[in-house]
């Protein structure tokens, strides 16, 4: 079977055990410990279901490892191309550690500064870059639920340096990064000053998402598209490019006084 027909075996093989055990699509999320909102995903193959999740059916089901052993056929897989599986996987992380070399960080991102990274080049009609700005701060929510993800975000300096949007759209981004990192005590924000000169992050944007399980996707964005990666050589290896980032980057606190700097030239 390829990728795509493990995962309608896996969702067939749930909804007939739970069919067979009389249990409410929200029984089962309670005995796993999962929203239900999840395990409708995964009965329609919106989304993939993790290890932790497989075992816990097994458990549940006493199905002798059956379902572990479809997920770990699933996830032989290394791409899931599918923004929506994304931004799921975002919405339910416990933990984000998010580079970017070259803007802001949608999560931290101005109306004003997303309108004109999405208006440039005019790849988007007007109508569709309002339905992504829209999108985009919507998903932002996530910042002050009640259990808010711990986001670190690392970002190369020369964001706080290209133009987007023009002076006032950047001293106003510029100033919400300070405030973000200042006031909500799970977000850290971090800068890597220009002196570093050459280091691991200049390959490019990278999202490294943490789910409540302890299990890391990596998330990577093209032009047009991204993709969620969890093959296992593959995320520990992106962990330690994280961390070598990581390590060149300022402490929080030089990194706010910095951003804090240089709102002040964009006048």
């Amino acid at each position: 079977m390829d990728r795509s027909s493990m995962l309608d075996h896996f969702a067939e093989e749930l909804r007939l055990a739970r069919a067979t055990t009389g249990l409410s699509q929200s029984a089962l999320a309670e005995a796993l410990s999962y929203s239900g909102a999840l395990v409708a995903k995964v009965e329609t193959c919106e989304r993939r279901p993790g290890l932790d999740f497989a075992r816990r059916c097994d458990a549940v089901f006493g199905t002798d490892g059956r379902f572990e052993r479809i997920q770990r056929r699933i996830s032989r897989e290394t791409v899931v191309p599918w923004f929506r599986d994304w931004a799921g996987i975002e919405q339910e992380a416990t933990g984000l550690r998010w580079f970017e070399p070259l803007c802001v960080p949608g999560l931290l991102q101005t109306e004003g500064y997303a309108r004109a990274l999405l208006s440039g080049g005019g790849l988007f009609a007007p109508d569709e870059v309002e339905q992504q700005v829209a999108t985009r701060l919507d998903r932002q929510a996530v910042l002050t639920r009640d259990r808010p993800p711990l986001l670190s975000v690392v970002v190369d300096e020369h964001v706080l340096h290209r133009r987007i949007g023009g002076p006032e759209v950047m001293r106003e981004q510029l100033q919400r990064l300070v405030k973000l990192g200042s006031t909500l005590p799970r977000v850290r924000i971090h800068v890597v000053p220009m002196s570093a000169g050459a280091y691991p992050g200049l390959a490019g944007h990278f999202v490294i998402a943490t789910s409540p399980a302890g299990e890391d996707v990596v998330y990577l964005e093209g032009q047009r598209h991204g993709q969620a990666v969890d093959r296992a050589d593959f995320v520990q290896e992106m962990v330690e490019v994280w961390e070598s980032i990581r390590g060149e980057a300022l402490s929080q606190q030089q990194s706010l006084d910095l951003m804090a700097e240089m709102a002040e030239t964009w006048t």
